[in-house]
């Protein structure tokens, strides 16, 4: 029977279509969200999401869609680059002008830019194909909202993988949808989908939509809407007992119907290929050309690897779409209808038969011109593999891995070079044919091991590579640069690490790399090997041989004309001159490594010395200039796709701390608004973790949610670790809550154990937690000794912490000194000795640059300013600090300074009378009494006399008619006279 399965109503998932409705409404309302519709092979993903599509169109969605297929593990962004292809050629959409101002993009379409161009073949490659990603969906979705659909990502490649788990953490407030669709029954244990799934499920922006079987009723209603003629009961039932709910299993059976023949295969793959079988000769063989193809066929390509004529051909592929097997594919050529069909038809192939047509598909994919297409390549290798062609997959393998590599694919260039290394002992010329040594080839897969983020993987081949080169006989022919590059590789790859026992081999590999070179003639590899060098020995307590080896990286540099590499070493330079406080020196050099960096077009180099530069700017406190270098850095890094690349993540929130200092803090919020707070991983959990210095500051509800997601990340020696407890011990300080204060202060400290001047803040704020408790026990009469004793050995954690014995030359920045000033301050807190110029102190070191630190240290010094009676001074200082915290929106502040407005009787005028009569001072004192305050303590609370705060309390217990102080302070509960 024929079958009418285009258009018609969906039936049967309702529910389903409704989650995913709901989606579309979250991303119009600006809130980006991921959808995994998952289910068996022929349950009906693909016409719901199609569904979902067509709804999405009519709402004036901007509509992605791309498809994965068989060969998808090989071709890199292989939906993403289907989803732009599709959309670029309809012009309304603006997606084919959007593509083209992205050089990274673009080389995914067929007609793209030079791949080239604009550093494509970098480490950074990866990063900055996702930022491009990430760009393009936000720009699209400011015009109208985005819905991405990328299907059947049970074929997906590495790096699409990798993209959909990103793009899920990094859209927040943009107005995208994305919908993934993958089979569960092809899910097995160890499929690297599986974990994707899961770590996406753990978010809450995710939506999982499982399909299960069709119910009886809806298939019923479905199969009589598909039929051509008219259903019996009968068939009806028989159909929908033996599909169990499976719609495509079920069409398929409805169009097997033969009036003449009740008798139906059991099997699916048995099913599908029946229907093959009435096709016509011609027909037939198109199908067994398509499914070797692939899921989608070009037309060209398929017409002549059947060898049928084009008359012949152009019938037989009519009658393979009047049966449904076929459908076209835009303009391209043709898709199977499912692809357990294509599936059944490769199966049923004959062994000889199969490797003949991927012969003849592996010699009409080496034309030089298709392979300009991206992923043709990739294809060729999996053809040639195939009909057993190993030279002509060797030569497609390293085509392959080079284009994923310009593609910003890693991990694919890494499979490919891997397949070809694995091949290169079976053929023939294989220096000729890859155009490099098995040395060579052996360092290009360990990079892009690297640049996927498999750095273990990485140094193992490097290591193993390295042995080799070692152990090689004399005479053996090498590329004279590879013994170096190897081993500079190696020392980056040990540096950069997560295990920090690889620093004393890092260190050990580099030194061996410089001493086995002579550096003549001079060379760019040998420059960088010298400077990474320099780099390795910063872990070092002494800089001076850091240096000397910087300096000589500079001289390397320069001899062989490599900017790039001077650049990279004037970095090196230009940190160890502002750790050791040589900061004009190095802004100077910064300066000069930034402008070389610039003009050798070397992003990864660019970026670190605009970072580096601007944390000098911010370490003097010149915080405007730190927030410019540190905006244009970080927009240049955003225009190249690499805002999320490892020194584009760190000027992010180096443009958000110089905005925090100076107090430009709606600016430093919209910045701190883009960080994740959906953390899944340590770069998010970082820049979460920064987001809190101005949530905590102004008392955002935030901070508990964030505190909820960046817990799973904490480890004992993470930074993240140590900036997120130390402001958590901030956020309880203003609680009033010392103990978790202390608590969280003290895991601050323990997480950077090694890195004295970071010990320095969170210790202050420790010690602010004990002066609170000793000054809460001196008004209850208590003994504060155990309070003071805890102070004490905090403030020699901070003064420890200055004088960083791990670096003899290392020079405390400002901010760092005031922190030091105050906790100095707030120790004289604790021991019962307020001084005001303590605070004074303070001020000096954090003004006029530090906005909040400034207003904050005012208020401290107002209220020491108080208890020494010097009530006009206070009220000075206690007007300034309420001006700045106002302005900022820093609510805790300004809570803190109302209360000691309160309690000193400065800042505000008091009212004559209140309720019951009382006056303001009178509503203080009942406030502490309800609080269950003694005398003592309500006179050094409001720094009064003991006999003043008798006299308060017998006047209110007069007006309120109270027999007693606990009545006194039932009435004011009821009556709400501590409010």
């Amino acid at each position: 029977m024929d079958l009418q399965v285009a258009g018609g109503r969906m039936v049967g998932r309702d529910s389903e279509l409704a989650r995913l409705l709901a989606l579309l409404d979250d991303a119009e309302g600006g809130r980006a969200a991921l959808a995994l519709v998952s289910g068996d092979a022929g349950v009906g993903k693909s016409r719901l999401v199609s569904e979902v599509s067509a709804l999405a169109a009519n709402r004036r969605f901007t509509v992605l869609s791309g498809q994965c297929a068989e060969l998808g593990d090989s071709v890199p962004y292989l939906p993403l680059a289907d989803a732009l292809r599709s959309a670029a050629l309809v012009p309304a959409t603006g997606v084919k002008d959007a593509v083209a101002a992205r050089p990274a993009l673009s080389r995914l379409l067929p007609d793209g830019s030079d791949r080239s161009a604009d550093g494509g073949r970098s480490d950074l490659a990866r990063q900055q194909m996702f930022g491009t990603v990430l760009g393009l969906l936000a720009e699209l979705a400011a015009v109208h909202p985005v819905l991405l659909v990328l299907e059947d990502l049970h074929w997906a490649d590495a790096s699409t993988r990798d993209l959909v788990t990103f793009l899920s953490r990094m859209l927040h407030r943009e107005r995208v949808a994305i919908i993934g669709t993958y089979r569960t029954d092809d899910l097995h244990r160890r499929h690297p989908l599986r974990p994707v799934v899961a770590e996406l499920q753990r978010m809450a922006s995710v939506t999982s939509v499982a399909l299960g079987p069709l119910e009886p009723s809806a298939m019923a209603e479905h199969l009589t809407g598909v039929a051509s003629g008219h259903l019996d009961a009968a068939e009806v039932n028989d159909i929908v007992a033996r599909a169990e709910g499976n719609t495509y299993y079920a069409e398929e059976l409805l169009a097997a119907c033969d009036p003449a023949d009740r008798h139906l295969p059991a099997g699916i793959a048995a099913l599908l290929l029946s229907r093959v079988e009435k096709l016509s000769s011609a027909a037939q063989r198109v199908l067994r050309t398509a499914a070797v193809a692939g899921r989608r066929a070009d037309d060209e390509l398929t017409r002549i690897a059947s060898g049928l004529e084009p008359a012949e051909y152009e019938d037989a592929v009519r009658e393979a779409v009047a049966h449904q097997l076929l459908v076209p594919d835009n303009a391209e050529g043709y898709a199977f209808r499912h692809a357990l069909l294509r599936e059944a038809v490769y199966a049923d192939l004959l062994p000889g038969e199969r490797t003949r047509l991927h012969a003849v598909m592996s010699s009409l994919l080496a034309d030089e011109q298709r392979l300009m297409v991206p992923g043709t390549a990739a294809q060729l290798a999996l053809h040639c593999l195939a009909s057993h062609d190993i030279q002509a997959a060797f030569a497609a393998s390293v085509r392959a891995a080079k284009e994923a590599e310009e593609l910003g694919a890693p991990a694919e260039a890494h499979r490919h070079y891997d397949q070809a290394l694995a091949l290169w002992d079976r053929v023939t010329e294989p220096e000729q044919t890859a155009g490099m040594n098995r040395g060579k080839l052996g360092l290009e897969s360990a990079s892009m091991a690297a640049a996927s983020g498999d750095v273990p993987r990485a140094i193992q081949q490097l290591r193993r590579l390295r042995q080799l080169i070692s152990e090689a006989p004399p005479g053996t022919p090498m590329m004279p640069s590879l013994p170096i590059r190897v081993g500079e590789r190696l020392a980056y790859y040990l540096l950069v690490s997560d295990d920090r026992k690889a620093e004393g081999e890092a260190i050990e590999v580099a030194r061996a790399t410089v001493e086995a070179d002579s550096g003549e003639p001079p060379t760019w590899y040998y420059a960088r090997a010298v400077s990474t060098y320099a780099h390795t020995l910063l872990i070092e307590s002494d800089s001076t041989r850091a240096w000397e080896w910087a300096e000589r990286a500079v001289a390397a540099a320069r001899a062989a004309g490599s900017s790039w590499v001077e650049a990279d070493a004037l970095s090196t330079l230009g940190f160890i001159s502002n750790r050791e406080g040589r900061n004009d020196e190095a802004i100077e050099m910064l300066t000069a490594a930034h402008k070389l960096a610039r003009e050798s077009k070397m992003l990864g180099v660019e970026l670190r010395v605009a970072y580096n530069l601007g944390r000098t700017y911010l370490e003097r406190g010149e915080l405007a200039m730190g927030a410019a270098v540190a905006h244009e850095g970080f927009t240049r890094a955003s225009h190249t796709g690499l805002n999320l690349a490892p020194y584009g993540l760190d000027l992010q929130h180096l443009h958000f701390q110089c905005h925090f200092g100076d107090g430009q803090w709606d600016h430093a919020q919209e910045i701190a608004d883009g960080f994740a707070m959906r953390v899944t991983g340590p770069g998010e959990a970082l820049l979460s973790a920064m987001a809190l210095f101005i949530d905590v500051a102004r008392g955002n509800p935030a901070v508990a949610e964030r505190t909820a997601w960046l817990e799973p990340f904490w480890v004992t020696d993470g930074f993240e670790t140590y900036i997120s407890r130390g402001l958590l011990a901030e956020h309880y300080l203003w609680q009033g809550d010392t103990a978790r204060a202390i608590a969280e202060a003290e895991a601050a400290l323990a997480a950077v154990a090694g890195y004295g001047p970071m010990r320095i803040r969170p210790a202050a704020v420790g010690i602010a937690a004990w002066a609170d408790r000793a000054v809460q026990a001196r008004a209850a009469g208590d003994d504060p000794a155990a309070e003071v004793a805890a102070a004490t050995r905090l403030l020699e954690t901070a003064r420890g912490g200055a004088a960083f014995p791990r670096r003899p030359k290392y020079v405390l920045g400002r901010e760092g000194r005031g922190w030091l000033a105050r906790a100095e301050a707030e120790y004289g807190r604790a021991a019962g000795e307020n001084d005001p110029q303590a605070w004074q102190a303070v001020l000096e070191e954090f003004g006029p640059g530090y906005v909040y630190e400034v207003a904050r240290t005012r208020w401290r010094m107002a209220e020491a300013l108080a208890e020494a009676g010097r009530r006009d001074e206070a009220e000075e200082q206690w007007k300034l600090a309420e001006r700045a915290a106002t302005k900022l929106g820093a609510r805790p502040l300004c809570h803190a300074l109302e209360d000691l407005a309160r309690r000193a009787r400065i800042g505000i005028v008091p009212h004559d009378t209140h309720e019951a009569g009382l006056t303001s001072r009178e509503r203080e004192v009942l406030r502490l009494i309800a609080a269950g305050r003694s005398n003592k303590e309500i006179a050094a609370t409001l720094y009064i006399a003991p006999k003043t705060a008798s006299v308060h309390v017998s006047n209110i217990l007069a007006k309120l008619g109270a027999g007693s102080r606990t009545e006194a302070a039932a009435i004011a509960h009821r009556e709400g006279l501590t409010q």
